[in-house]
C-alpha cells in the first residue's frame, strides 16, 4: 500500500540533492510513502500514482522533529522550584533529589502513564523520534524499571544512573560510581542503547571528570553508545572527554572554552543545545553562532524534565534558538531534525530522503520560517498516515 501526500507548498527534505541548501527545500512538492518509508520525493507535477492520497492544503511539510535529550520517566512536581528560580534562586542540580524520592515511590502504572502522555504530547507537536533517559531512580531496581518503561515507547533509551549522587551515598561518590559501573550497569544495559553522565565539577551533586570517564568507559565495555551532560553550569572536562571518547553527543555546552570548541570541530561529537533549560533557569544561553562558525554540528532538543525545562515543544526550542542564540530559522530547523538524528547516530530519521522513515510533520503555514515567526502557536503536528 502506498500514499501520495500532495498539496505541499514547501517541503523540507534535509537532502541537498533534492533542493537548494542544507534543507533541500522543494516548492510545490509531493511525497510518496510505502511500507512506512519514503518512496519518492519531488515536484507535485511529477508525482506517481499511489493507493491513497492526502492533500495537506498548501501547507509546509518538514521531517518530524528528533528530540535527542529528554527525561520522561518521573513522578512528582517541581513548580515551586521553578517559582523560586524566577525569584532569583540559582540552579545547581540539587532539586533532582525531590524527583528521585517521588519516582522511587511511584507505582509502575503511574510512571508508564506519565511517559506515554508526554510522548503523545510530543507527537501532537511534530516530534516523531525521542530519546528517553533514566536517572530519577538511582537504585539498581529503579533505574532498570525506568529503562524498561522507556523502551516501551522508544528504542532510544539512555542509562543515566550517574545523574547525581543520591542522598544515601552523600560523601561517598566513589562508592556510588562503583554501583553505577557494576551491578546497576549490568541490570540496565539490556534495556538501554546509550549511557550518559552528568559531568559537572561545579556542582556538589554531579560527577567530576575522573568519575565521568569511569562511567563512560564501563558503558562502552557493556556495548552502550556514549552521551555526556557537559559544561552546563561552568567550563569543565565534559566536552573534551566526550570528544576524546567519541561520544555521540555533548549536551548543554553552555560554558565553552576555545579548546572545547576546537575539540568539537575536530571530532564527530554533536553539540546538543537545550535552550529551554536556559529559559527555565534564567541562565546564559549557549553561543550557537560560535559553534556553527567553527563547523561544529549542532542539535536542538527539549531536555523535557520536571525541574529545569518542563516543555515538550521542539517548536518552542526552535524559536528560542533563533531569538536567543542567533541561529537562522533554517539552521534551527536543521538542528531540530537532522541535527538530532546525528546526535543519535541515525540516518533513517530527521530527513525525507527515499528509504528513510516516513516521519512527516505538517505546519499550518506556508513555510518552515513560521516555526520561529509564530512562537508559542501550535502550528505543527505529526501527519498520521494510513496503515501500511
Amino acid at each position: 500500500m502506498s500514499t501520495l501526500v500532495t498539496g505541499i507548498a514547501e517541503l523540507v527534505t534535509n537532502d541537498p540533492a533534492a533542493g537548494p541548501g542544507p534543507l533541500g527545500v522543494v516548492p510545490d512538492a509531493a511525497v510518496v510513502v510505502a511500507d512506512g518509508a519514503i518512496a519518492w520525493v519531488g515536484p507535485a507535477s511529477g508525482a506517481p500514482e499511489a493507493d491513497h492520497r492526502i492533500d495537506v492544503g498548501s501547507r509546509a511539510v518538514i521531517p518530524g522533529f528528533v528530540d535527542s535529550h529528554a527525561h520522561l520517566v518521573f513522578a512528582g512536581d517541581r513548580a515551586a522550584e521553578f517559582e523560586a528560580r524566577m525569584s532569583g534562586a540559582r540552579y545547581d542540580g540539587g532539586g533532582i533529589a525531590s524527583t528521585v524520592a517521588a519516582t522511587r515511590a511511584a507505582p509502575d502504572e503511574e510512571l508508564r502513564g506519565r511517559v506515554r502522555a508526554l510522548v503523545a504530547e510530543m507527537r501532537s507537536q511534530g516530534t516523531t523520534t525521542v530519546e528517553i533517559k533514566s536517572g530519577y531512580g538511582l537504585t539498581v531496581a529503579d533505574e532498570a524499571r525506568a529503562l524498561r518503561l522507556a523502551a516501551e515507547v522508544t528504542p532510544e533509551t539512555t542509562f543515566l544512573g550517574a545523574h547525581v549522587v543520591p542522598g544515601e551515598y552523600a560523601g561517598r561518590p566513589g562508592d556510588y560510581v562503583e554501583l553505577v559501573t557494576g551491578p546497576m550497569l549490568a541490570a540496565c544495559a539490556p534495556h538501554a542503547r546509550w549511557i550518559d553522565v552528568f559531568c559537572e565539577p561545579a556542582s556538589a551533586h554531579a560527577f567530576d571528570g575522573e568519575a565521568a570517564r569511569a562511567v563512560l568507559e564501563a558503558g562502552r565495555v557493556a556495548g552502550l553508545g556514549l552521551r555526556v551532560h557537559a559544561n552546563q553550569l561552568s567550563a569543565g572536562p565534559g566536552v573534551q572527554l566526550a570528544v576524546e571518547l567519541d561520544a555521540a553527543s555533548a549536551d548543554h555546552c553552555t560554558h565553552l572554552t576555545d579548546a572545547d570548541v576546537d575539540a568539537l570541530a575536530a571530532g564527530s561529537t554533536v553539540a546538543t543545545l537545550l535552550p529551554g533549560v536556559e529559559f527555565s533557569t534564567r541562565s546564559p544561553y549557549p553561543d550557537a553562532r560560535r559553534l556553527l562558525s567553527a563547523g561544529v554540528p549542532v542539535a536542538l532538543a527539549t531536555d523535557c524534565n520536571p525541574g529545569t525545562c518542563f516543555s515538550s515543544s521542539m517548536a518552542f526550542c526552535v524559536a528560542l534558538a533563533v531569538r536567543e542564540m542567533s541561529m537562522t530559522p533554517a539552521e534551527a530547523l536543521w538542528a531540530a531534525t537532522a541535527g538530532g538524528a546525528a546526535a543519535l547516530r541515525r540516518r533513517d530519521v530527521g530527513n525525507l530522503r527515499p528509504g528513510s522513515r516516513a516521519d512527516l510533520a505538517v505546519l499550518d503555514a506556508p513555510s518552515y520560517r513560521h516555526l520561529a515567526y509564530r512562537p508559542g502557536v501550535p502550528i505543527v503536528r505529526t501527519l498520521e498516515l494510513p496503515p501500511a
